[in-house]
C-alpha cells in the first residue's frame, strides 16, 4: 500500500544540484499557484494541502475536483483514503498501550497471539511487537498482499496469521529492509488482542476522536455519509477515469496497514499532536502518547539506502515505527507516503523547524508526482533552499514510466498475431492450487480459457496465447494495472502440470506478488462456469 517506486524516483530526481539563490518560505498564494501548475502538469483531477507551523495551522485547502464525473470541488474536509499513511496510526496505537503497561515493543507476538506462525520455529518464537512494525521479517517485498489485494478476497485473520509458514525467506531475520504490509494487519490483531477492542474500534475512540479528527474514519465502512469523499481515478490507460474505492471488509481483516480516510484539516491536527511530541487540546494539557514512546518511533529501527543526496545534505536513512526517517540539511525528516487504487498522499515532517505538510490526492500515477512536487517545495522555502523545479523534475522521472508502458503495449501486441492452433485446451484446463493462496482454475469459457482464483474473485480473466508455454491474462479487474502472465509447466506428455504467474507491467505495483504463487495441478478437469 506504499508505492516505492515513487521512493525511488525520488532518491534518482534529487542527484540534481542547483545554484539558485535561495528562496524565502511559500505564501498561500504561492501553494496555490504551486499546487494548481501541479495539477496541470500531472493530470490530476484533485488534491489537498494541510501545513502546519509552530503550533498553528498555516495553509489547509482543498484544489481541482472530488470527481471528473461529478465536478464537485475539493475542500479542506474532502477525506481521501491515505492507504499506508495509516502505518503511523498503529504504531501509535500500539505506544499508547506500550504507556499503559500492558505490552512491550519486545513482547513476542506468539504471547499474544498462540496460532502466529512464521517461516521457520525460530523466527516464530522470537518475533517481536517491534518487529511487526520495521519491515525487516526476512520475507520479501509485499509478501502476501495478494490475500487482500485487490479487495474482494475472503481471507481471514485466521489465514494471514498462519500462511508466513509457506513464504521461502529472502533474507535472514532483521538483516535487510523489505516493505511490508501483511505484518502490520497482525499489529493491529495484537491491538485487538491486548485491548478487547477491534483496531478500528481503538483507533477511532483513542486517536480519532481525543484529538478532534471528526471527519476521519478508521474504515470507510464507517463513512455513513460520503458526499464529501473524494473519488478515485486512474490515468492508466491514458484518460482520467473514475475507478472503485478500495473496500477493507473488517469483518475478516482489519485495516491497519492502509484503511483510513482523512482530510487536511483532521489530518493538519495529527501533525500537531506529533510535532507537540504527543500532546493536544487548547492548553497542551493532554498526552495521546508520551514523549518516550514518540522518540521510539521516530528512531531508526532498520536501516535503508540514503542515496546521493547532495540537495539535502542527508547522511542517515531508516524505518522507525509506522515512519521512515531521514536528515536534511541537518534537520531530522519524519516522512510516510501512501497508495492505494486511484489515492496516493504523503505526509512530512521537519521536528526541528516544527513544520508539517500533508498532500492528499486522488489520481494514480500523476498523485505521486503532485504529493512530491509541492511537499518539497513547500519544505525548501522553509529550509531556505531555492526553487528546484520539482515540478517539472517529477514530471520528467514520471515520463520514464513510458518505457514500462511500451513493454506491456508490445506484449498485447504480440498476443494478437500469436499463432494458436497447436494449443490443445484440455491440456491446460484444470484445478491448480497454491499452498498459501488455495486454488485457482483454469477453465473453458466461449472456446477461450480462463483463469479465476477461488479465493480472490476479482482475479479472473481471459488467457490469451503469447509464446512458448505462456498466456498473457487480461484480469476483470482493472483498477490498477495488474495484467500478468500465466507461465505453464507441462509433463513429458505435454499436459500441464504446474502454473507460475508473473507481472506483465514493469510498472505493476509489489502488493501483486505474483512470484510468491506455485500453483500445482491438482485436478485435470475443471468445473468452468
Amino acid at each position: 500500500m506504499n508505492k516505492l517506486n515513487l521512493r525511488h524516483l525520488l532518491l534518482v530526481v534529487l542527484v540534481f544540484v542547483s545554484a539558485i539563490p535561495a528562496s524565502a518560505q511559500m505564501t498561500s498564494a504561492e501553494v496555490d499557484k504551486l499546487v494548481n501548475d501541479a495539477l496541470t502538469k500531472f493530470n490530476v483531477a484533485g488534491t489537498a494541502v494541510g501545513i502546519v507551523k509552530d503550533g498553528k495551522i498555516i495553509h489547509m485547502k482543498g484544489y481541482g475536483l472530488k470527481s471528473v464525473e461529478t465536478k464537485e470541488k475539493v475542500n479542506e474536509n474532502t477525506d481521501f483514503a491515505i492507504a499506508s499513511n495509516t502505518k503511523a496510526f498503529t504504531a501509535a496505537a500500539l505506544a499508547i498501550l506500550v504507556d499503559e503497561g500492558k505490552l512491550s515493543w519486545q513482547d513476542k507476538v506468539v504471547d499474544h497471539i498462540p496460532e502466529f506462525t512464521m517461516y521457520n520455529d525460530y523466527v516464530t518464537q522470537n518475533f517481536t511487537i517491534e518487529d511487526l512494525l520495521t519491515h525487516r521479517s526476512g520475507l520479501g517485498l509485499g509478501a502476501g498482499d495478494l490475500m487482500f489485494f485487490p479487495d474482494g478476497a475472503d481471507f481471514t485473520m485466521k489465514d494471514i496469521l498462519t500462511n508466513f509458514q509457506h513464504f521461502k525467506p529472502q533474507s535472514a531475520l532483521r538483516t535487510k529492509f523489505d516493505y511490508d504490509n501483511v505484518l502490520y494487519l497482525v499489529a493491529g490483531e495484537v491491538i485487538k488482542r491486548v485491548s478487547g477492542q477491534p483496531w478500528e474500534v481503538f483507533v477511532t475512540n483513542r486517536i480519532l476522536k481525543p484529538i478532534g479528527m471528526n471527519n476521519s474514519y478508521a474504515i470507510l465502512g464507517d463513512m455513513k455519509d460520503r458526499t464529501n469523499l473524494a473519488a478515485p481515478h486512474s490515468t492508466e490507460t491514458g484518460t482520467i477515469r473514475v475507478v472503485p474505492h478500495y473496500e477493507f471488509d473488517s469483518a475478516k481483516i482489519n485495516g491497519a496497514a492502509g484503511s483510513i480516510y482523512s482530510n487536511v484539516n483532521d489530518l493538519s491536527k495529527w501533525m500537531l499532536v506529533q510535532l507537540n511530541k504527543g500532546k493536544y487540546g487548547e492548553k497542551l494539557d493532554q498526552q495521546l502518547f508520551s514523549e518516550a514512546r514518540q522518540g521510539e518511533m521516530w528512531s531508526i529501527h532498520t536501516v535503508t539506502g540514503v542515496g546521493r543526496n547532495p540537495r539535502y545534505n542527508s547522511h542517515f536513512a531508516g524505518y522507525g515505527l509506522g515512519w521512515g526517517l531521514t536528515d536534511m540539511k541537518g534537520n531530522l525528516a519524519v516522512t510516510h507516503t501512501g497508495g492505494l487504487p486511484g489515492m496516493l498522499s504523503r505526509t512530512i515532517l521537519i521536528p526541528d523547524l516544527n513544520l508539517g505538510v500533508v498532500v492528499l490526492t486522488n489520481t494514480e500515477a500523476g498523485g505521486g508526482g503532485v504529493f512530491s512536487a509541492v511537499s518539497n517545495t513547500i519544505v525548501d522555502s522553509y529550509l531556505g533552499l531555492d526553487d528546484f523545479g520539482w515540478i517539472d523534475r517529477y514530471y520528467q522521472a514520471l515520463s520514464a514510466r513510458s518505457a514500462g508502458d511500451e513493454v506491456t503495449a508490445k506484449v498485447w501486441e504480440t498476443v494478437k498475431t500469436a499463432k494458436s492452433d497447436h494449443i490443445k485446451p484440455a491440456d491446460y484446463t484444470g484445478v491448480y492450487e497454491d499452498k498459501w493462496f488455495g486454488k485457482a482454475e483454469v477453465f473453458l469459457k466461449n472456446n477461450k480459457l480462463w483463469f479465476r482464483s477461488y479465493r480472490s474473485p476479482q482475479l479472473n480473466g481471459e488467457m490469451q496465447y503469447y509464446k512458448a508455454n505462456a498466456f498473457a491474462i487480461k484480469w476483470e479487474y482493472q483498477a490498477m494495472n495488474a495484467d500478468a502472465f500465466a507461465i505453464f509447466s507441462l509433463d513429458e506428455e505435454g499436459k500441464a502440470k504446474a502454473i507460475s504467474l508473473k507481472g506483465i507491467s514493469p510498472n505493476i505495483d509489489f502488493s501483486f506478488d505474483f512470484q510468491d504463487l506455485d500453483f500445482q495441478r491438482v485436478k485435470a478437469k475443471a468445473a468452468g462456469k
